[in-house]
């Protein structure tokens, strides 16, 4: 039997990246997926053109899957994309929140020139936007009849290994997925006594189209940090999402799993 079988799931950011990735391995587990995103369709990428749009794939391939445009930012957003879920298929079992931004990954700066405007913004989506996801997932989760585990609800945040660890010239960053990690661990408590999961996932670099094209010199010496000799993929990260996202995960709360390749432990 798949894992998610007529499970209901929202993933935000789902149009690319881990995101995309999570919402076709929840399908592959007989999940109903609501992808979320600002935008509907992936951004192109240079040679490959443009891929069709995440809930349509998996609709193409027999899956139940809608498209619902959000603002993590805005709380009426957040609100009405779980008012929706409910709506349309009654219960929402699983939310990734998982729409994040770097604002300053391709031009970082030291702290004393860091621009109010990209820690502003870093925040707003990074922590703001899981925040708002927590919040009304939540409110939703507790008060619906629980599954056959006992479980009403898993809530996964992607974070990230700078929300462990400090990097420079990333000081926003770093600093709202750091909130993202204390997030996880207050809403775990608040959550607990309700059987509803909270948990996070801290993937370290991650071929997505968002990573920045990197000099060879500094990909050699990234890649020498990682025991693996390798970056993680999509695909990667998403497996991980599916176990804390299932009833395989029926006693993990308020922890941030390392998805890294290792590069942590060096």
């Amino acid at each position: 039997m798949p894992r998610l079988e007529n499970k209901i799931a929202i993933v935000t950011g789902a149009a690319s990246g881990i995101g995309r990735a999570v919402a076709q391995v929840f399908h592959s587990e007989g999940a109903k997926v609501i992808c979320a995103d600002i935008r509907e369709q992936p951004p192109a990428i240079a040679g490959q053109g443009v891929e069709v749009a995440t809930h349509d794939w998996i609709n193409q391939r027999g899956g139940t899957a809608e498209f619902f445009k959000v603002d993590v930012t805005k709380a009426a957003d957040l609100e009405a994309l779980v008012a929706h879920a409910v709506k349309n298929f009654g219960r929402l079992d699983i939310m990734i929140n998982n729409a994040g931004v770097s604002i300053e990954s391709t031009n970082p700066k030291n702290i004393w020139e860091f621009p109010q405007d990209a820690w502003d913004k870093d925040f707003a989506v990074n922590a703001t936007g899981v925040m708002l996801g927590c919040k009304y997932a939540s409110a939703q989760m507790i008060k619906q009849e629980p599954s056959a585990s006992g479980d009403r609800g898993w809530i996964v945040n992607t974070a990230s290994v700078h929300g462990l660890v400090g990097m420079s010239g990333i000081a926003g960053y770093c600093s709202s997925k750091h909130a993202v990690m204390g997030l996880t661990k207050a809403a775990a408590h608040d959550c607990a006594p309700y059987r509803v999961h909270v948990n996070a996932i801290c993937p370290g670099i991650t071929e997505t189209p968002f990573l920045p094209p990197l000099p060879e010199e500094i990909r050699s010496v990234l890649l020498q940090r990682h025991p693996f000799r390798g970056f993680g993929k999509p695909d990667d990260i998403a497996k991980a999402v599916l176990f804390l996202a299932s009833e395989d995960n029926t006693w993990i709360t308020g922890i941030g799993l390392q998805i890294d390749g290792g590069a942590l432990s060096m």
